[in-house]
């Protein structure tokens, strides 16, 4: 594994948002100009803008709020959070870990080189910009009882979301958090289990909230950060707030299902009584989003006939 521990001391260095000058980092750092300006490269690879300026030195164009273990930890309920500011992707950092995973055991990063979305899709992840966080579920039931359970991690992050002043914040099924009609954050489930077995469950969040303008490559839809609708969040005040209240929120719904959830997703559905489009392969399905059933499945009007849909090839978009 790469060491980048000495680019995460640059990061804190310059994460105050001011001007260093290269003698100064090389003072701290032990380090020459020239080695200096290489550590600069892999900052801009993890998404960072260093701004250069001769007589002045490094800064980045604003304060960068580092995720701090200690702070996160002395705030959960119960221990098992780790901070690994660099990784591949956090689910499959839990996933490679199931074995001496306890349930609820979490990790968040400051930047995945290889952060994963749904069906394949890449997540566009740069350093520090927002929140990326996977925690396992060990569900004794089976992957049968898993059914739903997409749809209550997004209530949860947006509940905590709007309690930290978000209040515009909106699930959308089966797995999105939008903001004023614009996708927020995307959530992704990873189970492992047969039929008869418990689900071994690792699920990851990533939440938009300073993202500086994304690799188009990446992302392909309308997007919003939390910092562009002017909300300032404390991220590892968010951090320890998600984990304890999902924490208490799946182990609800490992004993009660879905039904205690319903009425809070409709509370918090972006598209509840609006005209929507189902995406199935290459098929499209016209109606009206009347909410979700007990088992999680979207509820669409057509015709005065309301039916259930599920399955992981179904996407939603308001019609045009």
């Amino acid at each position: 594994m790469k060491d980048n521990s000495v680019p995460l001391k640059l990061v804190s260095i310059l994460a105050d948002g001011e001007f260093h000058s290269g003698e100064q980092i090389g003072e701290k750092l032990g380090m020459s100009r020239a080695a200096i300006n290489k550590h600069i490269q892999t900052l801009k690879e993890w998404g960072l803008d260093v701004f250069t300026v001769t007589g002045k030195g490094y800064c980045l164009p604003a304060p960068v709020q580092l995720l701090d273990e200690a702070e996160i930890n002395r705030n959960l309920e119960q221990q098992g959070l780790a901070v690994i500011p660099v990784i591949d992707s956090t689910n499959q950092y839990l996933l490679e870990r199931m074995g001496s995973l306890k349930t609820g055991d979490a990790c968040v990063a400051e930047y995945q080189h290889a952060g994963r979305g749904r069906r394949g899709r890449q997540w566009f992840s740069p350093f520090g910009a927002n929140l990326y966080l996977s925690m396992y579920w060990r569900l004794e039931q089976g992957p049968a009882a898993a059914m739903g359970l997409s749809l209550v991690i997004g209530i949860v992050i947006a509940e905590v979301l709007q309690r930290l002043g978000a209040e515009g914040v909106r699930v959308k099924w089966p797995n999105d958090l939008y903001l004023n009609d614009r996708k927020l954050a995307g959530i992704l489930v990873e189970m492992i289990g047969k039929t008869g077995d418990a689900a071994q469950i690792v699920f990851g969040a990533g939440i938009n909230l300073k993202m500086r303008t994304p690799d188009a490559t990446v992302v392909n839809q309308g997007w919003i950060n939390l910092q562009e609708a002017g909300i300032a969040i404390n991220r590892n005040e968010l951090v320890s707030l998600l984990v304890n209240q999902l924490r208490h929120s799946l182990r609800d719904f490992e004993r009660e299902g879905l039904a205690p959830f319903l009425s809070r997703w409709q509370r918090l559905d972006n598209f509840i009584n609006r005209p929507v489009k189902l995406l199935i392969g290459d098929r499209e399905v016209l109606g009206i989003a009347r909410g979700i059933d007990q088992q999680g499945g979207l509820l669409l009007e057509q015709d005065g006939v309301i039916k259930s849909w599920v399955g992981g090839e179904i996407s939603l978009r308001p019609q045009n």
